[in-house]
C-alpha cells in the first residue's frame, strides 16, 4: 500500500522537528492518553460501548483522536487503540475488563500456544487503515502517531492471563524455558511491527512503541532477553522513514539501552529527572516528563514545573514535552489546555 501524499503542512511540525532534533518554532506538547480518559465529549461518546468495539469502530476512532488536538490545540494527535488489540485482531479470545485491564480466556504456556496466535497482515485490521486514512484527512498539517504495544508488555498479558504487578508468571518462562520465550517474543514482535507498519502505510507521520512495564526488569535480562526483539520492531518501523519513540514505566536503568534498541526519542516517565535522563539517551531526543498530578496543583505550580521540565528538554538533542505517564481519568481539561499553552509560548 502507497501512504497518501504528505500534507505540507507537516513540513512545519514542531512534533515531527524535535522527533528528528531540528530547531522548532516553540517546544512541542501532546499527552499520552490524551485521546478519552478525562475528556468528557469522550464518555459521552463511549457509552454503553466496549473499549474494543470503540477501537474498531472507524467512525469512534476518529472521533475520539480528534477531541482532543480541537480542544487543547496539541502538537500532534495520538490513535486511539490498545496494545492488546492486534491480539484480538487476529483471534485471541481477550477482552479489556472495566477496572481491570485485558484479561486473556487461554494464557499462553507452549510453543504449540504460541504457534496457535496467527500472524497479523494488513487484512486483519482494516478498520485500521480506514480510521487511519479518515484520521490524517482532518488532521491536517498536525501529525499523528501510530503506536503498539512492545514484545514484553504484551506478552507479559498473554502469560499472565492480566494485569500484573510481579510480572512472576511472565518471568519464570523467561528463565525457565527460553524457548517459549524466544518464540512468543519474535511472535508478538512480528504482529507490533506489522500493526505500525499498517498505520504508518495509511499514513501516520510517527509511532511510538508502549513498553509500559518494562521497568521489571534489570538491566542484563532486559538487554538479552528482551531488547532484541523490540529492536526488530525499531527496526522495520525506522525503514519507513518515521520517527520512533520508545516508552516504558520506571525504566532510570534503561534509558541508554531503550535509545539503542532503535529510538529516535526516548520518552522519560515522571519518576526520573529529566536533567538525568538527557545524558543517558545520547544523541537522541527526549519525551516528558511532568508528573501526571501535577495537573491537580495550583496552576501557578504546575506551570512553574513545567518550565523546569522545558529547561532541562533544552540539553538535549530535542525536546518533545509530555506527561510522564498517561493523562489522569479525573484530570480537569481546562487544566490540560492551560499546560498546552504555556508549554507553547514558553520562550525558547
Amino acid at each position: 500500500m502507497v501512504p497518501p501524499p504528505p500534507h505540507p503542512g507537516l513540513a512545519d511540525s514542531a512534533f515531527l522537528k524535535a522527533a528528528r532534533g531540528e530547531p522548532v518554532p516553540h517546544t512541542p506538547v501532546w499527552f499520552m492518553r490524551q485521546a478519552g480518559r478525562s475528556l468528557p465529549e469522550y464518555l459521552k461518546l463511549r457509552e454503553g460501548v466496549g473499549m474494543l468495539e470503540s477501537c474498531m469502530r472507524p467512525e469512534l476512532t476518529v472521533e475520539i483522536t480528534l477531541q482532543p488536538v480541537r480542544r487543547y490545540g496539541v502538537d500532534a494527535a495520538i490513535f486511539f487503540s490498545d496494545i492488546v488489540l492486534p491480539l484480538k485482531a487476529v483471534g485471541v479470545d481477550l477482552d479489556i475488563q472495566p477496572g481491570v485491564g485485558p484479561v486473556v480466556a487461554s494464557p499462553v504456556r507452549t510453543l504449540e500456544d504460541v504457534a496457535a496466535i496467527p500472524d497479523l497482515t494488513p487484512e486483519h485490521v482494516p478498520f485500521i487503515t480506514e480510521s487511519v486514512r479518515a484520521l490524517v484527512a482532518e488532521l491536517g498539517a498536525t501529525p499523528l502517531i501510530g503506536f503498539a504495544g512492545a514484545p514484553f508488555t504484551v506478552a507479559s498479558y498473554l502469560v499472565e492471563g492480566g494485569p500484573s504487578k510481579e510480572h512472576a508468571k511472565t518471568k519464570a518462562m523467561m528463565f525457565g524455558a527460553p524457548d517459549v520465550w524466544d518464540a512468543l517474543m519474535r511472535k508478538i514482535g512480528q504482529i507490533s511491527a506489522a500493526y505500525l507498519e499498517v498505520q504508518v502505510q495509511a499514513g501516520a507521520s510517527a509511532v511510538q512503541l508502549f513498553d509500559s512495564w518494562a521497568g521489571a526488569l534489570t538491566p542484563v535480562d532486559y538487554e538479552a532477553l528482551v531488547m532484541p526483539h523490540s529492536a526488530r520492531v525499531l527496526a522495520r518501523a525506522g525503514a519507513l522513514g518515521v520517527p520512533r519513540i520508545h516508552f516504558g514505566v520506571n525504566t532510570a536503568s534503561l534509558l541508554t539501552l531503550m535509545g539503542e534498541a532503535g529510538a529516535d526519542v526516548v520518552g522519560v516517565d515522571w519518576r526520573t529527572p529529566l536533567a538525568s535522563a538527557v545524558p543517558l539517551v545520547g544523541e537522541r531526543s527526549v519525551q516528558g516528563n511532568l508528573d501526571p498530578t501535577l495537573v491537580f496543583a495550583p496552576t501557578e505550580l504546575m506551570t512553574a514545573r513545567a518550565a523546569e521540565v522545558i529547561e532541562a528538554g533544552r540539553a538535549a538533542r530535542g525536546h518533545i514535552f509530555n506527561l510522564g505517564h498517561g493523562v489522569i481519568p479525573s484530570t480537569d481539561p481546562d487544566q490540560l489546555k492551560k499546560l498546552t499553552e504555556f508549554v507553547q509560548s514558553y520562550p525558547l
